[in-house]
């Protein structure tokens, strides 16, 4: 029992997902209300990240250039600001006071995923300030997801196929959801009626971080907008192959990577000595993330007759394209149609593994991330 004159206890069911991913173009949030057992999701908000931050966050996903500790947390301050601000936003737009909500989902922004890696279990990182977060906001916050899967043997990644099983999985047949943010990630789910079958997830390799990298190198744009640009270049065979030699491409899930891999000095390495059009490049890297996502689909999800794209890159028409041209037989369609925002559906995510971290649900998927079983995510910082 709450002690005379205190705050009434806060809404069960009201949570606050936020997302910043690896295509570092800003935050996502939404608050999401459980009360009725399904997710709703009553608001949306976002703000693109200032241009100082955004590239002191692109730097800190490359080793080296000085005080890297003191600038990570610096970055995680201001990171914790803007968080802090959309969910002030967000709350205003939804008329809800922060009082109504019970916690906070903040995944933090990755600068380095490296599981498994060096002494057998490796590590994850996102910058965050959680506490700041909850000082600022005047709500719990729950933080830190990938982690303890780390701990438990797994890759820490992709954690969204739980989510994505909740969602999107229908009775009677079986959906792949793709979500093409920075990095590309698959989610296979088998019918929900069926009495076999095992919830796959991995990532696939880059999805729009390169061809952003390209786009801005090269028109000073941050994203090619509907995929234009790369719908009027060309395929360049020799350089597909040699991106699509990557052996990450090759490797069996569970698998998961990020901008450690999948950077500029990747890309530069794969150009050298080739005489290309910019415009042909950019073609190429599309062709690259469409052909990977939709190869994984063809190699692990051989009863999947509806793919679900979400993230930045189901707005990227030519993409959607080149990934259905891939995939015959198969529908491929927004996760607009089936319900929820193609940019909402990561920050959901997080409101759902907060609900899960504060019921001490698990959050994460064996099958999916290679842990030793289900453990529950997150740790908790109480406003």
């Amino acid at each position: 029992m709450p002690e005379a004159g205190s705050a009434a206890p806060p809404k069960a069911g009201l949570f606050v997902g936020l997302m910043s991913g690896t295509s570092l173009d800003g935050v996502d949030a939404v608050l999401a209300d459980f009360s009725k057992g399904a997710m709703t999701v009553l608001a949306h908000a976002g703000a693109p990240f200032p241009a100082a931050l955004r590239a002191e966050l692109l730097a800190l996903n490359t080793p080296g250039g000085g005080d890297e500790l003191h600038r990570a947390a610096l970055a995680a301050n201001a990171l914790a600001r803007i968080y802090a601000q959309v969910t002030t936003d967000l709350l205003h737009r939804a008329s809800v006071p922060a009082a109504c909500v019970t916690a906070i989902g903040a995944h933090g922004q990755t600068v380095r995923h490296r599981p498994l890696e060096f002494d057998g279990v490796g590590y994850t990182l996102q910058l965050n300030n959680p506490a700041l977060l909850a000082e600022l906001t005047g709500i719990d916050v729950v933080a830190d997801f990938r982690t303890r899967d780390l701990a438990a043997g797994g890759q820490g990644a992709p954690l969204v196929p739980a989510f994505h099983r909740a969602l999107f999985s229908r009775p009677d047949e079986s959906v792949a959801v793709l979500n093409i943010g920075g990095i590309s990630n698959l989610s296979l789910l088998p019918a929900s009626n069926a009495t076999t079958g095992t919830v796959l997830g991995f990532d696939c390799g880059p999805g729009n971080a390169l061809l952003d990298h390209w786009c801005q190198s090269h028109l000073g744009q941050p994203y090619d907008a509907g995929g234009q640009w790369a719908a009027g270049g060309k395929v360049l065979p020799e350089l597909l192959k040699r991106l699509q030699a990557e052996p990450f491409f090759g490797r069996q899930p569970p698998k998961s990577t990020g901008r450690d891999l999948f950077n500029p000095a990747w890309l530069a390495a794969r150009l050298q000595g080739l005489q290309a059009d910019p415009v042909d490049v950019q073609a190429t890297l599309a062709e690259l993330t469409a052909s990977a996502c939709a190869g994984d689909v063809l190699r692990h999800g051989q009863e999947v007759r509806q793919l679900v794209v979400c993230g930045g890159g189901a707005l990227n028409a030519h993409l959607m394209a080149r990934i259905a041209d891939h995939l015959p037989g198969i529908e491929v369609l927004s996760s607009t149609e089936r319900g929820l925002p193609a940019q909402q559906v990561e920050a959901a995510a997080f409101a759902w593994l907060a609900h899960a971290a504060v019921r001490r649900l698990p959050g994460n998927l064996s099958s999916v991330t290679g842990a030793r079983g289900g453990r529950v995510l997150g740790a908790i910082y109480p406003a």
